[in-house]
């Protein structure tokens, strides 16, 4: 009989933290944390490919932003030939504050050398 009282009361409180965690994102309460914008200087590119079009590159290097200061990264992108990047080249890039290793390509639309599919790093 404990036990079943036990698990009812788990099973209340689930479902009261549930909706309320519902109802609190709904109203706008506990906005999730602010991306940073930071900058991407590539140390490393991968061999361009002979093949036209998108194919995949994979850069290195080092962001620099408001709360990282040259922090070694790694991804792998889908890129057009036409504009492959290249050591030394500077690329904007956003992250959560604080978590620079999930970093992904900023504003990816307004820069259309920087691909069209497959914009987040695999990690």
């Amino acid at each position: 009989m404990l036990m079943q009282l036990a698990f009812v009361v788990l099973i209340a409180g689930a479902l009261v933290a549930t909706l309320s965690y519902y109802r609190r994102a709904r109203s706008g309460g506990s906005p999730l944390p602010q991306a940073e914008s930071g900058t991407l200087y590539v140390t490393g590119v991968s061999p361009r490919p002979d093949a036209p079009g998108e194919q995949y590159v994979t850069l290195t290097g080092s962001i620099s932003g408001p709360s990282v200061v040259a922090h070694e990264v790694y991804g792998r992108f889908a890129w057009d030939t036409n504009q492959w990047p290249s050591a030394g080249d500077q690329i904007p890039v956003v992250y959560p504050a604080g978590k620079p290793d999930r970093w992904q390509l900023g504003h990816p639309g307004a820069r259309p050398y920087f691909g069209s599919r497959g914009q987040n790093p695999t990690n």
